[in-house]
């Protein structure tokens, strides 16, 4: 059980950053590619504004790297140690997951991202 309040909490939930009340995405599911990255402006319940600055998401990319290399090396020891699989079916494994966990790396990005920045404040409604 996600336990509210922890960074990880936020991360893996997608949830504002700062109260953790709600979600920073219009559409919860990231396979609704439409939607993916569709965000609130800010959060209706402590304000909290997601883009702080203009292309503040832009340093994402750089985690939805590390993130992807992650998910890579999981899916290469997996696959090759293992299940005993050849080299060319690891690596056409590597590049299916990654393919088919775009939506999930690219939202994971964003919302480690954030928590970079914008940390979980238990006392969020004082402040208000």
């Amino acid at each position: 059980m996600l336990k509210k309040g922890t960074v990880i909490n936020s991360i893996l939930t997608g949830s504002c950053p700062k109260c953790q009340e709600e979600s920073m995405y219009v559409v919860k599911n990231p396979y609704q590619l439409k939607t993916l990255y569709k965000m609130h402006e800010k959060c209706s319940h402590c304000g909290t504004v997601y883009k702080i600055e203009p292309s503040f998401f832009y340093g994402a990319m750089y985690v939805s790297y590390a993130v992807s290399i992650a998910f890579g090396v999981a899916f290469f020891v997996i696959t090759h140690y293992f299940l005993q699989t050849s080299l060319p079916i690891s690596f056409i494994t590597i590049v299916a997951g990654l393919i088919a966990l775009m939506p999930v790396i690219a939202r994971l990005s964003r919302n480690i991202y954030i928590n970079l920045f914008v940390h979980f404040d238990k006392d969020w409604k004082n402040h208000s």
